[in-house]
């Protein structure tokens, strides 16, 4: 299978080996997860994270199945007032939080996977929340915008 030279992959060796909760080194899917894991890794608010280590159960409205949701991220954070608190969280491009709009250069094939991919990823956010809810903690979307990276197309 050829790789795909656009998107950056790999495995992310942390300093601080201690704060991270999971089996082996986490891997990075792209350079915002890798941005992401750095600053986790880094952070000495962050107490602990972890890489895809939640897994969730959701109904996928497309084939009216339940599929596993791997969560991107999980941390938990020392706030200002010593208070720990957990965020279960999913890094996005922006573009993909939104409703997708159709162009006339889109083409048809592009439409259709885009209303696909965010009807699925609607569904998993939905699971995501109940979830954090139920465990006591929030799910949060994170985009390139809150990495503060600019986005390429």
């Amino acid at each position: 299978m050829k790789k795909d030279k656009r998107f950056r992959q790999g495995i992310f060796k942390p300093i601080n080996s201690k704060k991270y909760i999971g089996k082996g080194d986490p891997t990075y899917r792209s350079g915002w997860e890798l941005k992401f894991f750095r600053w986790a890794d880094l952070n000495e608010n962050i107490l602990a994270w972890g890489s895809e280590n939640i897994v969730i159960p959701y109904l996928n409205p497309l084939d009216s199945k339940v599929h596993r949701y791997f969560v991107d991220n999980f941390i938990i954070f020392k706030d200002k007032n010593g208070n720990k608190n957990k965020f279960i969280i999913e890094i996005k491009p922006s573009k993909q939080t939104k409703r997708p709009v159709k162009t006339k250069f889109k083409k048809q094939k592009t439409i259709l996977y885009e209303q696909k991919m965010y009807i699925q990823n609607t569904a998993k956010w939905k699971a995501a929340n109940a979830w954090a809810k139920k465990n006591h903690c929030k799910f949060l979307l994170i985009t390139e915008k809150e990495l503060n990276i600019k986005w390429r197309n």
